[in-house]
């Protein structure tokens, strides 16, 4: 497509549950873009801290929205009730951009004019020091994205979505209390949305230690979740379906496998595990741990070590 005279408008929504510490650095970073977005958003997800006081040196330039607590989701969905520029970028409380992330993603919108998702690559920060880069363990995919959303969320959690877009597909589940990014991008990209990437690491994304690591069985099972969901897709194209099922079968076995060692090895609970090795869609061997786990613990300890993967501190990132 022809390119744009100029480039889109950016509305910058950030949605912040109990972050008074970390939100105004989040809007400090939104404000200082060197092209000015059209419009900051923070949406206050039923927060009990001090938010009015981390956001009150900026309140004359920032739109503020208070709302009941309903999850991630349904901040989203406020924001972009809210937001009037052509896309909403993506900003979590808790992260920063990179004074140029606006720009760069203006300018590929653009250049692009098909494209309706727009994000850059991210510095994945722990303790404050640089810890790796989202696209080298989960690369962006600039072939047959509709094949390889099932299997990565390869646009990460904080692209820019053009509004229409994500009006067209009724918005962010509000089901999904984790998981709802990567079913939002789904949903957009079998609906006929193109994904774009800036590859600079213009985003900052703060992971928490251990924080994900609490609920990590719940994140695979929600992501199993919001796969399943996709096979009842009007947009699914039927030459799609297989590529799918193996997508659902290997994140099942993922979950069901955690599930197994979070019983094993961290005082998970056992009340599932007898119902696991019958449940749908799983790959032999999770089906196989799972039954070990549940007629001989002891045995299953000897046989299924503990071996959670030594990036698990990156899985939010892919959520």
């Amino acid at each position: 497509m022809k390119p744009l005279a100029e480039p889109p408008t950016f509305s910058i929504v950030i949605t912040a549950y109990e972050a008074a510490a970390t939100v105004g650095a989040a809007v400090q970073s939104a404000l200082e873009q060197s092209i000015p977005p059209h419009q900051v958003i923070v949406v206050d997800d039923g927060s009990g801290d001090d938010i009015e006081s981390a956001l009150r040196p900026y309140r004359d330039r920032i739109d503020v929205i208070r709302r009941e607590n309903g999850g991630g989701a349904a901040a989203r969905n406020t924001g972009a009730e809210a937001a009037t520029g052509d896309f909403m970028a993506i900003l979590d409380a808790d992260d920063a951009y990179h004074p140029r992330r606006l720009e760069a993603i203006a300018e590929l919108a653009r250049a692009r004019p098909e494209l309706d998702l727009v994000t850059t690559d991210a510095r994945l920060i722990l303790g404050g020091e640089e810890v790796g880069r989202f696209a080298d363990a989960t690369p962006f995919a600039t072939r047959d994205q509709r094949a390889s959303i099932f299997e990565t969320c390869f646009v990460g959690g904080w692209p820019a979505v053009r509004l229409s877009r994500l009006e067209s597909i009724g918005g962010f589940d509000e089901s999904f209390r984790i998981a709802y990014d990567w079913d939002c991008w789904l949903r957009a990209i079998l609906d006929g949305a193109v994904a774009g990437f800036v590859d600079e690491p213009l985003y900052d994304y703060v992971l928490h230690d251990g924080s994900l690591s609490a609920n990590r069985v719940a994140s695979l099972w929600e992501r199993a979740r919001l796969l399943e969901k996709a096979t009842g897709n009007p947009n699914l194209r039927e030459e799609e379906r297989p590529a799918l099922n193996r997508a659902v079968r290997m994140n099942r076995s993922r979950a069901a496998t955690a599930e197994v060692r979070a019983s094993l090895y961290r005082g998970g609970p056992r009340l599932r595990l007898g119902r696991l090795p019958a449940a749908p869609r799983l790959e032999p061997h999770a089906r196989i741990e799972a039954l070990l786990a549940a007629v001989a613990p002891p045995l299953a300890r000897r046989m299924l070590p503990d071996d959670r993967p030594a990036d698990d501190r990156f899985e939010k990132a892919a959520a």
